[in-house]
């Protein structure tokens, strides 16, 4: 059996997906396709290592679904897979695009049969259709479409990634190098995910589970002297506002939670810090905002909120149908999916005294229904 890393690339922002979740993110059955890939390799052979490469925000929230190694992606596929091989000891390392979703386990073979030193093997399809470049017909025949995975020797890829130049794959690298490329009979199933219409072509994606994953957020502020007072999006008549880092919406701040609860993306104090100065007076409109699509790129769709609030002052009612539609445009639902309740606490403790005020916040997701669109 040949020493063999897997490298899956699933680093990505998917700008050209045309879909608010990420491609790595879609998720197939109870698993985002990152892992659903991952695993589908992972059953065509025992390789010595495994690493993904990930965005930065996101490789917490995939540790807790894999064991395997995570290394943070770069700004090009090259510099992500730089980064990721510098974890790799054996002798030959198989790099895939989590895009490439649906490789057969045959392919994988085939590669690692050709496997041998300095060397890439690639998979590539011949050309079919009639053929133009700049305007001219090119003989077809001289084409090739080349997929991945791509299986090398890790010796060399090292070193050739080293190179200034840009290369789009590896075996782009080894040609510019003149290494041996060798070439494989592809996979009309290894299609590469780019558009949303390409979820139509590969034949093994699943529909996600109809699951709901609940969060539940609180957060607390006591009041202070000669601010505006912002709660819930709103502003608030008021002769003081809230004591905090951000402009101190404690009503947003306890949905944030919620939702990234809901997540399994941490809290507000880990995405952001009370003590960096680019929050300083921060709306916190504009970071519910950032949360709703770091939540959506993960694979996840907003289905209800619900908000209670504790306090004596202000008085919540004249406000409250104003703050329901303002967070239900926030969170991009209708607003009859957003509940905005108010009390008071009896004139007990903190909030009693007029001291500040409590907000109770719960979110419901779904996973992003992508074979609905």
């Amino acid at each position: 059996m040949k020493s063999i890393s897997l490298i899956l690339l699933a680093a990505g922002d998917s700008t050209r997906f045309g879909l608010p979740v990420k491609k790595q993110w879609l998720y197939q059955y109870d698993k985002p396709l990152w892992l659903y890939v991952l695993e589908r390799l992972q059953n065509s052979y025992s390789f010595e290592s495994i690493v993904v490469v990930a965005n930065r925000q996101e490789i917490p929230l995939m540790e807790q679904m894999s064991g395997v190694t995570f290394v943070q992606g770069g700004s090009t596929r090259q510099e992500s897979l730089r980064n990721a091989i510098q974890k790799v000891e054996s002798g030959f390392v198989l790099v895939n695009d989590t895009a490439r979703a649906c490789v057969p386990p045959e392919l994988i073979d085939a590669l690692i049969q050709k496997a041998k030193p300095s060397c890439c093997v690639v998979p590539a399809l011949k050309m079919s259709d009639t053929c133009y470049y700049d305007g001219k017909p090119i003989d077809r025949e001289k084409l090739l479409r080349i997929q991945t995975p791509q299986l090398s020797c890790t010796a060399t890829l090292k070193e050739l990634l080293e190179s200034q130049d840009t290369f789009t794959d590896e075996s782009s690298a080894f040609f510019a190098a003149n290494k041996e490329v060798l070439f494989i009979e592809g996979s009309s199933d290894a299609q590469k995910l780019t558009y949303r219409d390409d979820l139509k072509s590969l034949p093994c994606l699943q529909a996600p589970i109809n699951q709901s994953r609940n969060g539940f957020g609180v957060d607390v502020h006591s009041f202070e002297e000669g601010k505006d007072m912002v709660l819930a999006g709103v502003s608030i008549e008021s002769p003081v506002g809230f004591k905090a880092h951000s402009d101190g919406d404690v009503a947003i701040h306890a949905l944030i939670d919620a939702l990234l609860g809901a997540s399994s993306l941490g809290d507000i104090g880990e995405l952001f810090p009370d003590n960096d100065p680019a929050f300083k007076d921060a709306d916190s409109k504009e970071l519910l905002r950032n949360v709703v699509a770091l939540v959506q790129s993960v694979g996840y769709s907003i289905e209800h909120c619900d908000l209670t609030i504790l306090a004596e002052i202000p008085k919540i009612t004249p406000y409250k149908e104003q703050m329901r539609k303002g967070l239900a445009k926030l969170l991009g639902i209708c607003s009859s999916k957003v509940n905005i309740k108010a009390t008071t606490a009896e004139k007990m403790g903190f909030i009693g005294r007029k001291e500040g005020v409590a907000v109770y916040a719960t979110a419901t997701l779904n996973y992003y229904r992508w074979d609905r669109i």
